[in-house]
């Protein structure tokens, strides 16, 4: 469950970070283009990614736990993703094994 929470931050964080104006943007991927051409949508669903990334928290962890937690992440994914993203460390494999391992690690402790 955290896992999916936190790549749910990870996706939302990262299509609004594509709407920013002020961002340096690479487009390697046909869904980032899209996301440029697209601002008003993606902003519509990354916030509401972001809401639901927050509902997992609060079915995993009571309300101010949740709250901390998801902040805790939300700053930490979005200091990530405004550092790494311009010099293009970030690709859509890397994401995959990254959360895979991720969820392998969660589901072997819990």
């Amino acid at each position: 469950m955290i896992t999916i929470a936190s790549l749910f931050v990870f996706i939302s964080f990262y299509t609004l970070y594509y709407t920013s104006k002020r961002a340096i943007l690479s487009y390697d991927f046909s869904f980032e283009k899209w996301i440029q051409r697209n601002p008003k949508q993606t902003k519509i669903t990354g916030s509401c990614m972001l809401l639901l990334a927050y509902l997992l928290w609060l079915l995993s962890a009571s309300l101010g736990s949740a709250t901390l937690f998801f902040f805790i992440q939300l700053m930490t994914i979005s200091s990530l993703v405004i550092i790494v993203t311009p010099l293009k460390v970030i690709n859509f494999k890397g994401v995959i094994i990254l959360f895979a391992l991720s969820g392998l690690l969660e589901f072997y402790y819990y």
